[in-house]
């Protein structure tokens, strides 16, 4: 959605990714299939910011990927915080497993796979300060709706991929971009949150509840 330039200019203002964040993006671009869905670099500082300035007993997300947003995301946890990370894609486990292990923050992570929908009602008892919402777009309204009510007032909820590589803006009729725009026109409709898009690589919705 930007120019490659203006990219640049905004890697060099922002903090820099540790070794291990570097190593994920290279080895996902490297034997992963579809590596944009990686957060990669500024959108992983964005999160991590995001995270530390709410210090979260307890973070959702939906949607593992290959585990660079999570560690992103568990950077800002509260002492004695959890991250439960969501993934239907088992054929990723070893490698995204490997990945946390690496990490300091690994004991803090809980890695579940299987579908995110029966999941979430083992996370019933739960209560989360922040969510992050990065999976299968044609759900973003089934997981919103299903999460809504464990997100403590005040908490975040971040939805990935809300400009959809700017289909949005041009009446595109697949089905992906009309879910996404009626996704998005139901969060500016709701009530009982506060919500602003940041046009941060392909869109983080970001949405607090009243």
């Amino acid at each position: 959605m930007i120019s490659e330039e203006l990219q640049n200019l905004l890697l060099k203002y922002c903090e820099p990714e540790d070794a291990l964040l570097q190593h994920i993006d290279r080895e996902t671009h490297l034997k992963v299939l579809l590596p944009r869905m990686l957060s990669g670099h500024y959108q992983g500082r964005v999160l991590s910011l995001l995270s530390k300035m709410n210090s979260p007993k307890r973070i959702l997300e939906v949607g593992t990927y290959t585990g660079y947003a999570t560690l992103c995301l568990a950077e800002g946890l509260s002492e004695g915080g959890l991250i439960y990370t969501l993934d239907i894609n088992a054929e990723l486990e070893d490698m995204v497993r490997g990945n946390f292990a690496k990490s300091p923050l690994d004991d803090k992570i809980r890695y579940i796979i299987g579908d995110a929908q029966q999941s979430l009602k083992t996370l019933s008892d739960e209560t989360f300060d922040l969510v992050f919402i990065d999976a299968d777009k044609k759900n973003n309204g089934t997981y919103y709706d299903l999460i809504f009510d464990q997100v403590r007032p005040g908490g975040i909820i971040i939805v990935d991929n809300v400009l959809w590589s700017g289909k949005i803006l041009s009446n595109a009729q697949d089905q992906d971009t009309k879910n996404i725009s009626n996704f998005n026109d139901r969060v500016a409709a709701d009530q009982r949150v506060e919500k602003l898009i940041l046009p941060v690589r392909d869109g983080l919705l970001i949405i607090r509840k009243k």
